[in-house]
């Protein structure tokens, strides 16, 4: 079956290792303190280590399908479908662990989770309408900077914050011009 491809099954695992990463965080309890990290002022835990390593895989996989599938032409409709899905599991789960964590503000998850509605809606008109809404270099950017963001959350790096003061200051802008682009689309007269 060509749709069950590398690049897809890819996809796929982000959706599986979604579940591992809150349950690392949320419900594994390993070790009060590594203490390597505790000489540097890091209060991390062997939970969030594991989390942060899992999470990071499963965030790589993103682009090495992407990669795949350009390079060996396995694009599918099914990969069209799976690869934001699976990337928007991925950044919620860790966000929602991280909210339960209290590591994060639920403002901030709701911009995020806001946002992706917002443009999932409008790809979603666009493709009713046969036009497809490609991801923009500002859109990857923004992924970049929340998957940068939750990985130094979950490893309790001091800064993480600002950091993920810049992602929703990404995430908003990038939601701002997906609209604006798409306006048209939106506003039709029928």
């Amino acid at each position: 079956m060509r749709s069950l491809n590398v690049p897809n099954l890819l996809s796929l695992s982000r959706i599986f290792l979604a579940p591992f990463v809150m349950v690392l965080l949320l419900y594994t309890r390993i070790g009060r303190g590594i203490p390597f990290f505790s000489a540097y002022g890091l209060d991390l835990t062997y939970s969030d280590l594991l989390a942060g390593l899992v999470f990071i895989i499963a965030a790589l996989t993103d682009t090495v399908d992407g990669y795949i599938a350009r390079r060996k032409g396995l694009i599918t409709n099914l990969g069209k479908f799976i690869d934001p899905l699976s990337d928007k599991v991925l950044v919620m789960a860790a966000l929602i662990a991280l909210l339960e964590l209290h590591r994060l503000s639920g403002w901030m998850v709701m911009i995020i989770v806001a946002r992706d509605f917002m443009v999932s809606g409008l790809r979603m008109v666009a493709a009713a309408e046969g036009q497809v809404i490609a991801a923009s270099r500002l859109g990857k950017l923004k992924t970049v900077s929340q998957i940068v963001a939750i990985v130094m959350m979950i490893f309790r790096i001091p800064c993480a914050i600002y950091v993920m003061y810049l992602s929703i200051v990404l995430t908003v802008w990038s939601g701002v011009v997906y609209v604006a682009n798409g306006w048209e689309l939106i506003t039709d007269a029928d």
